[in-house]
């Protein structure tokens, strides 16, 4: 089993007075074999819950559990950074990118780094090029490869096709997708777009100013979402594609340094107190998710205003 479990972790960074709470008790399961899909805006913490589980951002509270016992060696999980261009040595060749990354002790590292680029559609003659030889899309492959060396139970992707021209996007997606499924892998995706999570995800959760505001299956969340943050991150998304952004709210999210009291999210919430000034327990009180569909962490998960 490679079952992830972040347990109420926290990342902080900077003083106690002038510091940031980039992630804020977060609980969240990847479970064995599944990719789950973590959406949010930019600033929602979604890249520091990552670097936290392969070790790059130390966590201030909580722990990272591989299949119920703590984190300790970071080889079992996996990263594919966000930009091709900078996860990759300059100065090193292909090939021996790839053999620095495998286990100590392989044998025929030579034919182990071929079977990798052909693994995510390269040629093997490849291993012989620099990655400035290589374009973005082959540099990403090279960068999933490098990651896939290491023999990982988890793969935690991280905005990996945002670098990308569109027309790249498309197959890069396909080929994550594919090896996920042929390999059995446990991901953790990590996305802005959510027409890019809801294409590799079976479950999304849905980050908002280090917290988990939704969490459930991809299907059920993006056809009965019961958060109003996810609501207007699908609406959002359907008027990029629909070219009607004027037809999204566009109030920015509070300041990380300073969260609102209460609910994090009643300052721009189209339910909450600005709308409906007798919610004033949005401003009070932290929401829990326990008792609502999806986790939603919204104190009026259920009321028709948001489920109709």
């Amino acid at each position: 089993m490679s079952t992830l479990t972040f347990e109420h972790v926290t990342v902080r960074y900077g003083g106690r007075h002038r510091g940031l709470t980039a992630v804020d008790g977060v609980d969240l399961t990847v479970p064995d074999g599944a990719t789950v899909g973590l959406v949010g805006e930019s600033g929602s913490g979604k890249s520091t819950l990552a670097r936290a589980a392969v070790g790059l951002t130390p966590v201030t509270g909580g722990r990272v559990l591989l299949d119920g016992r703590p984190l300790r060696r970071r080889g079992p999980v996996r990263m594919v950074f966000q930009d091709p261009y900078s996860s990759l040595d300059p100065r090193m060749t292909i090939g021996a990118s790839l053999a620095e990354a495998l286990p100590r002790g392989t044998r025929h590292r030579r034919d182990e780094v071929g079977g990798l680029l052909e693994l995510v559609g390269l040629d093997p003659d490849r291993a012989a090029m620099l990655p400035a030889q290589l374009s973005g899309g082959q540099r990403q492959r090279v960068a999933l490869a490098r990651a896939l060396a290491g023999r990982p139970q988890v793969v935690i992707a991280d905005e990996i096709t945002s670098a990308l021209d569109v027309s790249i996007q498309g197959t890069v997606l396909n080929l994550v997708r594919d090896l996920q499924r042929r390999m059995r892998l446990s991901m953790l995706f990590i996305s802005h777009d959510l027409a890019v999570v809801r294409y590799v995800s079976d479950l999304i959760a849905v980050m908002y100013l280090g917290r988990i505001v939704e969490y459930g299956p991809a299907g059920d969340v993006l056809r009965d979402p019961q958060h109003p943050y996810t609501r207007e991150l699908l609406a959002a998304a359907e008027a990029v594609a629909l070219s009607e952004p004027d037809a999204v709210a566009d109030t920015e999210p509070a300041d990380p340094h300073h969260p609102p009291p209460g609910c994090r999210f009643h300052p721009r919430c189209p339910i909450g107190p600005l709308v409906h000034p007798g919610r004033g327990i949005c401003r009070e009180a932290e929401p829990a998710g326990e008792g609502h569909r999806h986790h939603a962490a919204c104190h009026f998960a259920a009321t028709p205003e948001l489920v109709s």
